[in-house]
């Protein structure tokens, strides 16, 4: 028993290792220490073979919404009213009077736009789409029943419309019962009470991060670089929160149209030490952070129910069948440790290494996803399912010698056990 236990010690140790990233990772590309504002990287899907006679006929999928601009209009207005009144008080370097200059420009694409899908976003989804009817085009017949289902958040419903738009142009006899409605919400986005406590105000994680987002924000230098009058930065500027607006700037540009560079307003370490504070916050609030004991992880249990439950009725079925439901990060995140993806369930004590054994970026992205593609053989009463993560085969502490098949009852058996 011992030594099962030390086998299983190293291996999960190795999965953690080839799941970190590093500072010189980050600084090759820094729209990495953008974290979920990731734009979704440009991939091939992943199709390997399914074994001998086995053919697709349902696919569970889950997607975040597109890359969209920043969550609201007033975190770009601070930052232009801050520099402008600061460009009339004479108190800007020739680096600030750029900077304000810059930001003009993007707000010209974004004002008015708070929180809504950039045309990137839909650009991202019409692709998955593509990827998903190329790879499997017998699961989008005449006959499939295809269900598509969003949150209530006009950017999720557009990315459903979006996604759902390029399935009917590669099939025009296509029939998609496309629905948002706050009767799916249970499991479209849907939190825990023990959750929601913890990641509360009055939770203590909430001290814990502080003082760890402390640590990890320098702004002396970037404020030097930016204001040339003490004074005015005396009165007007709270440093801070100035490094932070310029990271979020400089993390969301990768998804707007214009994409302006705010990358060289901050050094790479500087970047890394933000990034690790953004994803400290999806780590410690949506996955398996040690001590939260897996609260976060049933914040997804009635999604992978609804899961489960779809499946089973597309297995009784005498068509192909397609369930595409479209949210948001924070649920991206516990449905991905919930189900133990590869590289997704690591379970971390401290917050200085989370990005040891977990990375937003690499999880959640804008655009993230994750597809259950099921296989059949007339010859054989065994279903088969392949999982992707992000369009690529991902691995699932479940036995199998055909990966990246498995059986889907030792699946389904291995996935109710994770649920409470």
């Amino acid at each position: 028993m011992k030594q099962s236990i030390i086998l299983l010690s190293v291996i999960a140790f190795a999965l953690n290792l080839s799941a970190q990233t590093t500072r010189e990772e980050m600084a090759a590309d820094l729209n990495k220490t953008g974290g979920v504002y990731y734009a979704y990287p440009t991939v091939e899907a992943d199709n390997t073979p399914a074994p001998k006679g086995y053919k697709p006929f349902h696919i569970s999928h889950y997607g975040r919404h597109g890359s969209r601009y920043l969550i609201g209009d007033n975190d770009y207005q601070w930052m232009a009213d801050l520099m402008h009144k600061a460009k009339d008080a004479d108190a800007l370097t020739p680096l600030g009077v750029r900077f304000m200059t810059d930001l003009d420009s993007l707000m010209i694409e974004t004002r008015g736009r708070g929180g809504d899908l950039s045309p990137l976003g839909r650009r991202q989804h019409r692709g998955i789409a593509s990827h998903m009817i190329a790879n499997y085009p017998e699961v989008f017949t005449d006959k499939s029943y295809i269900t598509a289902r969003s949150t209530l958040v006009p950017r999720c419903i557009l990315s459903m419309a979006a996604f759902c738009e390029r399935l009917k142009e590669v099939n025009p006899r296509l029939e998609i019962n496309m629905e948002s409605s706050n009767r799916n919400m249970i499991y479209m986005c849907h939190s825990t009470k023990e959750s929601d406590e913890f990641n509360g105000k009055h939770g203590w994680w909430q001290e814990v991060y502080k003082k760890f987002k402390e640590a990890n924000t320098h702004p002396d230098r970037v404020v030097a670089s930016v204001f040339k009058d003490k004074d005015f930065v005396e009165k007007y500027v709270r440093p801070d929160d100035f490094m932070w607006g310029i990271y979020w700037l400089a993390s969301d540009a990768q998804n707007t149209e214009g994409k302006i560079d705010f990358y060289h307003l901050l050094t790479a370490d500087e970047l890394f030490d933000l990034w690790q504070c953004f994803n400290a916050v999806f780590y410690g609030q949506h996955a398996d952070y040690a001590p939260a004991n897996g609260v976060h992880l049933q914040d997804a249990a009635n999604l992978l129910n609804n899961i489960i439950d779809t499946a089973d009725e597309a297995i009784k079925m005498d068509k192909p069948s397609a369930a595409l439901r479209f949210g948001h990060d924070g649920n991206v995140v516990p449905l991905t440790a919930l189900m133990h993806l590869e590289h997704c369930d690591a379970v971390i004590e401290r917050p200085e290494d989370f990005y040891k054994g977990w990375c937003d970026w690499k999880v959640s992205p804008m655009g993230a996803n994750i597809q259950l593609i099921f296989f059949r053989n007339p010859k054989s009463d065994k279903i088969l399912v392949k999982i992707l993560h992000n369009e690529k085969e991902t691995r699932i502490p479940v036995s199998t010698d055909i990966w990246p098949y498995y059986d889907w009852k030792d699946v389904r058996a291995y996935f109710k056990s994770c649920i409470k």
